[in-house]
């Protein structure tokens, strides 16, 4: 991070995503700046410095997940979310927890790969063009004949004209249906070689073994120039892009700033010994304990270290607490902060306040129609009051109740904008009432529950 935020505008940009859980921002907001701090430590003393673990607790549709994946998109670090309980699916085998650490370097690669994408597509948009020139008026002489000619410093003026007037019309759009023939690299490699679960790193070694004994194969594509020109400039990125040099700033991104997310961390806390269930669960934390602690990961791409990847870990603990979990794998996430249930004030600032509030997402959505959607503040009230009334009385999904409400509220509206043209439709608490009545009266609201 070239310009580290402070803890106080990491909290700042949050709440502009998220409602309240100023004790779970803070947390992570210092977590991130610890990383920083580390960078500037000695090199002796920085290798010793563990990233300080948090555990999230609250129950569900709070803002646990929300408050991990905008942190990530904030500070640019390659964010991946998992669920505990995919581990125990299958019985005590489990699934090969080094896997998220593979699926976390290639978001990292990615990341770089489009970090070094962008640096040189003005110079691969450049040979594209070049290149679809050739395609659009190809050379009648040889290839000798034409380093002959421009050793010699004669070009062809003719034809110099005659490309100039082509690149012009190219340029200008004015070819782009014009079709083209193009070749493209046909490599099939096998998708999946084992569907075993645990058998990960096993696949991913052989299909790295295909690509490398299988060669690539030519094969010629009839396109337009437009479709062409998006061809040719990812080929010429591809090209001028150091792969090494992405490969190895993407496992340094990984390492040193990669934040893994495990959901539903309480579904793994069972009890020592014992049989069934518990057993798998306290299996599946033994399988993580290492790869929290710290690790090395043999991926693909080369070894990756997890000692200095973020954990952020979540779960609702309604019948069970952190101290269940076992003590090795409680200590590895020293920060504990509970997020608070949300209740209709709350669901008022969320329907208002943040960027991507659900209601401006709906005026947005319906004014590609021509719809004018405007909410009144008593509508706003409205919704809040039923959506966390439906949370009392039946099961409490917190901010999620707001998009079942809001569906219902402007299924008709959505239903008919394509048909109803320029229009202004005004959302009282009035029509709130009217079209949320039967969520209100269904005092089993089972079908109405997400």
């Amino acid at each position: 991070m070239s310009t580290p935020l402070t803890p106080r505008q990491i909290v700042a940009e949050l709440d502009h995503y998220i409602v309240g859980q100023d004790a779970a921002k803070r947390a992570v907001a210092v977590a991130i700046r610890n990383r920083w701090r580390r960078q500037q430590l000695p090199p002796e003393l920085r290798d010793e410095v563990a990233p300080k673990n948090i555990i999230m607790m609250g129950p569900t549709g709070v803002g646990k997940t929300e408050i991990a994946r905008r942190l990530a998109t904030l500070v640019g670090a390659p964010f991946l979310k998992v669920e505990a309980t995919k581990y125990t699916e299958v019985g005590y085998v489990g699934r090969d927890v080094e896997g998220m650490v593979r699926d976390l370097l290639e978001i990292a690669l990615g990341m770089v790969r489009q970090e070094a994408a962008q640096r040189v597509e003005a110079k691969a948009q450049e040979r594209a063009e070049e290149r679809l020139l050739d395609l659009l008026l190809p050379r009648p002489q040889s290839r000798e004949e034409a380093l002959e000619a421009i050793r010699a410093g004669k070009p062809d003026p003719t034809r110099t004209s005659a490309r100039e007037r082509l690149r012009q019309k190219l340029q200008a759009g004015h070819l782009d249906e014009r079709t083209v023939e193009l070749s493209v690299e046909d490599r099939t490699v096998p998708v999946q070689v084992f569907s075993a679960i645990g058998m990960e790193q096993m696949d991913v070694d052989f299909k790295d073994m295909f690509e490398k004994l299988i060669p690539s194969r030519q094969r010629e594509r009839r396109v337009t120039v437009r479709e062409a020109g998006d061809i040719l400039a990812q080929q010429e990125v591809d090209k001028l892009i150091d792969r090494d040099a992405v490969t190895r700033q993407g496992i340094e991104l990984a390492e040193q700033t990669g934040i893994i997310f495990i959901d539903e961390i309480d579904k793994v806390a069972g009890g020592e010994g014992g049989h069934g269930p518990d057993v798998s669960r306290t299996g599946v934390q033994r399988d993580l304990l290492p790869i929290v602690e710290g690790t090395a990961v043999t991926t693909r791409h080369g070894v990756v270290r997890t000692d200095h990847i973020l954990f952020m870990a979540a779960g609702a603990f309604t019948r069970c607490k952190p101290s269940d979990l076992m003590p090795e794998f409680q200590g590895r996430f020293p920060i504990r902060v509970e997020l608070s249930e949300l209740g209709r004030e709350d669901f008022v600032r969320i329907l208002t306040e943040p960027r991507s509030a659900l209601t401006r997402q709906y005026e947005a959505l319906l004014a590609t129609e021509g719809i004018t959607l405007a909410f009144q503040r008593d509508a706003i009230e409205e919704l809040a009051t039923i959506a966390a009334t439906v949370n009392q009385a039946g099961e409490s999904i917190g901010a999620r109740r707001l998009f079942t409400v809001m569906e219902r509220l402007l299924e008709e509206v959505s239903f008919e904008a394509p048909d109803r043209g320029d229009e202004r439709v005004t959302i009282t608490a009035d029509y709130v009432r009217e079209k949320l009545a039967d969520i209100v009266k269904d005092r089993d609201l089972s079908r109405y529950i997400l």
